[in-house]
């Protein structure tokens, strides 16, 4: 029998790639961080001697879900400003909050608070974009999550950066700090079309060809975002980026709720990537990404929650769910995003526009061990006749009991192995205190 570090024995196993396949009653074998088999029970019981055997009768496993888009320390601007349009809430609301309340601190307690939400919710992977990405990544690398760090650039000043110089000098520091980790990559995070010229976007493009990192920013996120746009300039945000050399197989385009076909052409001949932020596009009512259409296209489209204070969660099961559900009503057609591409937008293909899908994303021997154990026996998901169709349509978070990132169990059992809940709601109380008179 060969020695390996950990044996997980559940009912369905869920691998993603092949598409849309169930394996029952099999086992993953992992050793060093990777899975090294995928295999019935019964025969890796016969085949492998593990230090540690974790039988999971009633429970599918998927890969780690995946987080395409999300600003962390935001969660404790969660229900701040409710309830507002986005130029309303950002301008009025959440930039004055931000100037008053962003610091190192706010940061790290910010990030502990979303990743411990997010490991809760079977998150093992999340694209982050804000301030002090420094902290995020050493929050992160401490507590064992993997994490792309967004090298934010802004034309305004903020607590991290004065100018483009400044952001883009410490955005290349942060990917320095951590080109070595295992865990921790980086893209660079320009805000917005609106928010970002065209000289630091230049030099964006520049920079990231030398660092080979892929460009993640917020692109047609609003009409009136379009709107304004060819009001000053003549151009659509897209044909401007277009234009400096920026849509390519490296950028990640969020959002996307205001696409024209000829949008959806350039996209599609560029190999760009979108991720589809749903539940924070209907909070603030900013429109439907023609997610079928992108699909269609052959445009790899993966999954965001956004920030808690746009959303007001960090919830990826929901997100799948509302994103299959608004993609039928988009397209006006009930078989538009079925429920295994739905789950495939939540892990293979956000790895897909991170540059990672070598590495998770699916369940396939020699990948990384980062895997989501989801509880099917629970009453809300029985009986069942199809588990993924449980998972995206009937499954909640709380249903999640264990996930491992690199074969690191940082969930077992429903509990964080490597956060202390306790002093994290002790600090999330305390900003709470802190801010609300300013809100």
């Amino acid at each position: 029998m060969q020695t390996i570090d950990t044996l997980i024995h559940a009912r369905w196993i869920i691998p993603v790639e092949p598409t849309d396949v169930v394996l029952e009653h099999h086992a993953i074998a992992i050793d060093d961080g990777r899975i090294i088999d995928i295999l019935p029970g019964n025969i890796a019981s016969e085949e492998y001697q593990a230090t540690t055997i974790k039988q999971l009768h009633s429970h599918a496993l998927i890969p780690g879900l995946i987080n395409a888009h999300t600003h962390t320390a935001m969660n404790l601007m969660r229900g701040m400003a409710d309830d507002l349009p986005l130029m309303d809430w950002l301008q009025g609301h959440i930039w004055p909050a931000e100037a008053k309340w962003v610091s190192t601190e706010f940061v790290h307690d910010g990030s502990q608070l979303a990743i411990a939400e997010m490991l809760k919710s079977g998150t093992t992977c999340f694209q982050e974009m804000y301030f002090f990405p420094d902290v995020v990544g050493r929050v992160a690398d401490n507590v064992g999550i993997r994490a792309c760090l967004g090298l934010i650039v802004i034309d305004f000043a903020t607590a991290w950066a004065e100018d483009a110089d400044e952001y883009l000098r410490k955005g290349i520091a942060v990917h320095d700090q951590f080109r070595t980790n295992s865990l921790i990559t980086s893209s660079f995070a320009p805000h917005a079309p609106y928010t970002v010229s065209d000289e630091p976007m230049e030099r964006i493009r520049s920079y990231a060809e030398e660092l080979d990192i892929p460009i993640h920013m917020h692109i047609h996120e609003t009409a009136f975002e379009v709107d304004s746009a060819v009001e000053q300039t003549g151009k659509r945000p897209l044909q401007r980026l277009n234009e400096l050399g920026l849509v390519t197989p490296r950028l990640i385009a969020v959002h996307m709720t205001q696409l024209s076909d000829e949008d959806i052409q350039l996209l599609a001949d560029s190999g760009s990537h979108v991720v589809h932020c749903p539940e924070s596009n209907l909070k603030l009512a900013s429109g439907f990404c023609q997610v079928d259409k992108l699909m269609r296209a052959g445009i790899n489209v993966a999954l965001g929650t956004d920030g808690a204070a746009s959303n007001n969660d960090l919830d990826m099961f929901s997100e799948m769910r509302t994103a299959a559900q608004l993609a039928k009503a988009v397209a006006a057609d009930a078989s538009a995003l079925p429920a295994a591409q739905a789950l495939r937008m939540a892990t293979l293909n956000g790895a897909k526009a991170l540059g990672l899908d070598n590495v998770i994303g699916s369940l396939e021997i020699g990948k990384a061990a980062d895997i989501t154990a989801v509880d099917l026996g629970q009453l809300q998901t029985q009986p069942v006749y199809h588990p993924i169709s449980q998972l995206v349509y009937a499954a909640g978070r709380d249903q999640v009991t264990d996930v491992w990132v690199a074969g690191r169990h940082l969930l077992k059992d429903g509990k964080l192995t490597s956060l202390d809940e306790a002093d994290i709601l002790t600090r999330a109380n305390a900003w709470r205190d802190k801010m609300v008179e300013f809100d």
